[in-house]
């Protein structure tokens, strides 16, 4: 069966199919088609069924350009995720500003950047689950997120505490995580504390360099608009006016976790972010299921479940997810 898809505007042809098409096997690949580039039009071959997925995905692709704040060509994870959505027939694509994620009497609508970094990048949610949790933090005092590395738990809070900072919502960030050794003992690693402890707080550092930059983050490190410090430093505070962010939250004991939530002060926000398969704890010492569980159906309270669709990482990240849980039962196996 052949059937021809032709796209509006050439820019959107091009972002699609990459430069000199490199982009059409990756999508013949995932559509199970033969893709046949003819001007501004594709010519698509193959079975009836999956040319309707491929003539369902690409007007998905159309109706999603125009709202796309960004219009960079579509990635690797943007392809599965589209693909994926289509055949599932579940929902289809997060659209940013389609009707479906207008929310009256907001003031903050998907159809909006979360942020722009200090290199004029926009982000924007990339799956409905990452477009949950960031709606959720806008809402909610507290947001927890449970899901695989790679789903944008800690990024997606650090862009918004940078965007609530930039407008005034927040005075400033806190972003805390456990000094968890993984294999390794603090007292093996050089330096004073603050030293040791650097180490387990370089992902938050990555976060902001990527969103504000490296000079921006010195600056208000210096000036204590950004506190990053380890979860024991946080005893016996009260954090107001403040935007807080707790990272690997699946390696904090349960008196950890309710130390942290009892800090919370006025005309704040909190987002704690784990991932239950990777705890470095000895086994039953994690706080953060127990935590869930306790503050579920809670008002100004919600946990968002990130899955293995939602990985913006490289596709592989997701195939090593996906392979590990498929071997969770025979590694758990008794002797």
């Amino acid at each position: 069966m052949d059937e021809s898809f032709t796209f509006q505007e050439e820019s959107l042809y091009q972002t699609v199919c990459g430069i000199s098409d490199s982009k059409l096997p990756l999508w013949e690949s995932r559509l199970s088609v033969k893709l046949i580039p003819r001007g501004k039009s594709l010519i698509i071959q193959g079975s009836p069924d999956h040319v309707q997925v491929a003539l369902d995905t690409f007007q998905k692709v159309e109706e999603n350009f125009k709202r796309r704040p960004d219009k960079s060509e579509y990635s690797f994870f943007d392809i599965d995720y589209l693909v994926n959505k289509v055949k599932d027939s579940s929902g289809g694509w997060p659209t940013p500003g389609s009707s479906d994620f207008q929310k009256e009497g907001e003031t903050w609508t998907p159809k909006d950047k979360i942020f722009v970094t200090f290199k004029g990048k926009p982000i924007f949610p990339r799956t409905k689950n990452q477009e949950s949790f960031v709606d959720s933090l806008h809402k909610n005092y507290i947001t927890i997120a449970m899901g695989p590395a790679g789903t944008g738990k800690t990024f997606l809070s650090i862009a918004t505490a940078c965007r609530m900072m930039q407008t005034g919502e927040v005075d400033r960030l806190i972003l805390t995580r456990p000094a968890v050794e993984a294999g390794e003992n603090l007292g093996f690693l050089p330096g004073d504390l603050t030293q040791k402890v650097n180490p387990y707080l370089r992902p938050i550092y990555d976060a902001l360099h990527e969103c504000i930059g490296f000079e921006k983050t010195t600056e208000y490190l210096q000036v204590g608009k950004i506190e990053i410090a380890p979860i024991a430093f946080m005893r016996g505070r009260t954090l107001s006016h403040s935007f807080i962010i707790l990272d690997e939250a699946q390696n904090c004991t349960l008196p950890q976790l309710k130390m942290f939530l009892t800090r919370f002060g006025k005309n704040s926000k909190m987002a704690i972010s784990g991932d239950a398969t990777q705890i470095d704890l000895a086994h039953g010492r994690s706080g953060l299921e127990k935590t869930v569980y306790t503050l579920r159906n809670l008002n100004g309270i919600e946990t968002i479940f990130f899955g293995r669709e939602d990985i913006t990482r490289h596709p592989i990240v997701e195939s090593i997810v996906r392979r590990f849980e498929e071997n969770e039962s025979l590694f758990n196996k008794k002797p």
